[in-house]
């Protein structure tokens, strides 16, 4: 069964873009392992997060996005980096294609017993930094991985 949903980075093949959207992702981090949830369209991983409504911030988007797809609580976060690059496209079941400009945030959660899964996914999973190299993950998202990977996070308050 072909997914509903396709996404493409720096792939020669990807349709072209109707427009461009904004989004949100979370880096949370429990014990030094990251979360990520297997989304339920491709069946690949990727970091919690979504696109930014017209009347929300982006903390505004962020909170939503995380309890939406985890249940959890925002307690602070820092911009991690913007992920930019043209080639980030995403092909709908209904037939938009659409560029994707991302924020990602590392995010910290005090409390984790909220943690459960949304429609939109099939599990939720901390990985360790090991596993992380040859999940199969969104290839929109697995920049931000890769970055996560090598870059110090910034220090939350």
């Amino acid at each position: 069964m072909m997914p509903r949903t396709r996404f493409y980075y720096r792939d020669p093949e990807a349709p072209r873009p109707a427009f461009y959207t904004l989004g949100v992702t979370a880096l949370i981090e429990r014990d030094g392992k990251l979360l990520l949830e297997r989304r339920r369209d491709t069946g690949q991983w990727n970091p919690p997060g979504g696109k930014v409504e017209l009347d929300e911030s982006l903390e505004q988007a962020l909170r939503k996005e995380v309890l939406e797809e985890t249940g959890l609580t925002i307690a602070g976060y820092s911009l991690f980096g913007t992920f930019s690059d043209p080639s980030r496209i995403g092909q709908f079941e209904n037939g938009a294609v659409i560029r994707f400009v991302v924020l990602a945030y590392v995010v910290r959660v005090d409390d984790f017993s909220t943690l459960c899964c949304s429609d939109e996914s099939l599990e939720l999973r901390f990985f360790i930094r090991d596993e992380l190299a040859d999940l199969d993950i969104v290839p929109t998202g697995r920049d931000i991985v890769e970055a996560y990977l090598t870059r110090k996070a910034p220090v939350l308050d």
